[in-house]
């Protein structure tokens, strides 16, 4: 008898393991060495010990993972642990629009727009409610009312109110709707039934500079998930008495579904008046859910390494995504960094999950919120994201013989890996285009495909300022293609463009390269390229800048049929690989590229495979 056989293995936790486990060491005790564990009552006995055993294993195993924030599954257990280094999940936030109100026929020396004046709004046939959040009172300009950039948030305003009773230890204040936006939360608190007298008090954003008497709040995610606000203990603010009634006024929302509203109306008065004008100056946006478990356990070691300061990139990067929760990504570096330094700021780039830039009215509002955090000396400012457009051309070659598939239905079938890819990977500040995963990311659609040759140019767009001579600088900030000088010159080089015109001329204008580092302007006369300025501007083919010199455009030509207000410039890369730089953000332009699917004419058997196969150019 083996000294192991006495031995039972306590590191196997499978219920099979476990079970054979057991059996091999009754099997080395001389009382059951003859016995047939399979077909003996034993077996059952055997059976209960190692169900026990497997889950008294898996419940330590899930019991040790909920200890750790990045291990933890369970919501109530992540937010207490991401509250351990003082991090609290974003709350659901409302849409905010910006509105310009007009009375009309008003009179008096002032007029006040309440708090909670509402305004309402129709998106896919449903009206929604927005609110303003504080008190405005304007004084008539040239006698005209108007309350200008009035911020508005899509929700109801909601007053909920407790009071305070010192004796009851498990008292809490808790906000009791589901979809609150605590962003919009204010809380006062009122002396008591008889005195009418209320304080508002500040949200603390830590216990820096907080004292004894300090009217500060503090707030958490509850058990439930809705959110808990609670008060200081006279030490680290200043402490409830009994009797002290809590006010708490907050916007309660419908989240996403009114993001882009544009057009409001007055529902009542404002002052007495109901006869008002109404103009958008930025279509709601930032409506988003409250904050998911992944995205705390990313942010919430990011928040406690900046320990409520903003001082590096990344500071900047992970305040802004809980300011921000609608942002999808966020980069952030310092305007010294930029190709034309700018000191003392540092440029904050937001890709936001839904809708397209940022309007000024949230730049400002995230703006504002970053102020308790930074550096005196800096200044952030908000940029929208540059987009670097991919565009591929490739020929796919496929068996017939070990597929069904038509070549159109492997092309469908193609784009909608490439739009997967481009969805899921790209899109993104820190998402770089690696070539060779795109495509093997085509190779793997369907067995019968064999191989695919597919090449990448890149574009970038600017906006001319029309009748007006101005130079451009457009950055694409990855090498570009450049073999030896001269490279392609009668050919138009490595570069072109979209059509325009320019002042006093009515030919349509063209650039090119000569592949020595200078940017050509031509016309096409039959096909042939008549230059009109040999040096227009300059590229760079090591920084990927591209500089026009000073240019008079008079009009721009329609791009693939449509009107267009800017011009592409497209250039073939150095690299395969297409990386994002600061503000960048790479992405295919899937309905520009040119998918081609082919039959493999050699695998194919056919007559002429042997002599007449032709490959595709990889440049």
């Amino acid at each position: 008898m083996s000294t192991q056989s006495n031995k039972l293995i306590v590191s196997d936790f499978d219920f099979d393991l476990v079970k054979q486990n057991l059996k091999s060491f009754l099997q080395g005790q001389s009382s059951f060495q003859d016995y047939d564990f399979e077909g003996s009552s034993l077996s059952i006995l055997l059976d209960i010990l190692s169900y026990n055993t497997h889950y008294m294993a898996y419940l330590a195993n899930m019991a040790t993972n909920e200890l750790y924030l990045d291990s933890a599954d369970i919501r109530n257990n992540i937010v207490s642990l991401a509250k351990m280094i003082g991090y609290t999940p974003t709350s659901p936030r409302a849409p905010l629009a910006s509105i310009d109100v007009t009375i009309n026929n008003a009179s008096g020396t002032s007029i006040t727009m309440n708090k909670g004046t509402i305004f309402t709004t129709t998106v896919d046939d449903v009206a929604y409610q927005y609110v303003n959040n504080s008190d405005i009172t304007i004084t008539p300009s040239n006698g005209v009312y108007k309350f200008s950039g009035v911020p508005i948030y899509e929700g109801s305003l909601v007053t909920f109110k407790y009071t305070v009773d010192v004796n009851d230890v498990d008292q809490k204040f808790i906000i009791p709707s589901a979809n609150a936006d605590t962003s919009t939360l204010l809380v006062k608190v009122q002396n008591s039934t008889s005195d009418t007298t209320t304080e508002t008090y500040a949200l603390a954003g830590g216990y820096n500079n907080v004292t004894s008497t300090s009217k500060v709040y503090f707030i958490q995610e509850g058990q439930d998930g809705k959110y808990e606000v609670y008060f200081g203990d006279g030490v680290n603010g200043k402490a409830l008495s009994d009797g002290n009634i809590v006010i708490l006024e907050y916007i309660v929302t419908n989240i996403t579904v009114s993001n882009g509203a544009s057009s409001f109306t007055l529902s009542g008065n404002i002052g007495g008046f109901s006869d008002v004008t109404i103009a958008t100056v930025s279509n709601s946006q930032g409506g988003a859910f409250g904050e998911t478990n992944a995205s705390i356990r990313h942010n919430a070691p990011l928040q406690y390494a900046a320990q409520d300061r903003a001082v590096t990139s990344t500071d900047y990067e992970s305040l802004v995504k809980s300011i921000y929760p609608n942002a999808l990504s966020v980069s952030a570096w310092g305007g010294e960094d930029d190709e034309t330094p700018r000191y003392g700021i540092v440029k904050i780039g937001i890709k936001a999950a839904s809708g397209s830039t940022l309007t000024e009215t949230t730049k400002t509002d995230i703006i504002n919120k970053l102020k308790p955090y930074n550096v005196a000396s800096v200044a952030p400012q908000i940029v929208d994201p540059e987009t670097t457009s991919v565009l591929l051309t490739s020929t796919v070659k496929y068996n017939t013989s070990t597929t069904t598939k038509s070549s159109d239905t492997l092309k469908s079938e193609i784009v909608t890996a490439i739009t997967n890819y481009n969805t899921n990977t790209l899109q993104k500040f820190d998402a770089v285009y690696r070539h060779s995963k795109l495509t093997g990311i085509i190779d793997d659609v369907d067995n019968s495909i064999l191989s695919n040759i597919t090449t990448v140019k890149i574009r970038k767009n600017f906006t001319p300022t029309l009748l007006t001579s101005t130079k451009y600088d457009i950055y694409f900030r990855n090498a570009l293609f450049n073999p030896h000088s001269g490279h392609n010159a009668t050919a138009g080089g490595i570069l072109s463009s979209t059509g325009f015109k320019i002042d006093g001329n009515d030919n349509e204008m063209f650039f090119d390269d000569d592949g020595q580092g200078n940017v050509r302007l031509y016309t096409l006369q039959a096909g042939i390229r008549t230059y009109i300025n040999n040096t227009q501007g300059t590229i760079s083919y090591t920084s990927g800048q591209i500089t026009i010199n000073s240019l008079n455009v008079a009009s721009i030509s329609n791009i693939r049929g449509a009107t267009s207000t800017v011009i592409e410039l497209t250039v073939t890369p150095n690299s395969n690989d297409v990386v994002p730089v600061r503000d960048q953000i790479v992405e295919i332009d899937i309905a520009n590229s040119t998918i081609n699917v082919t039959a493999d004419s050699f695998v194919g058997g056919s007559a002429d495979a042997g002599v007449g196969y032709t490959t595709t150019s990889s440049y």
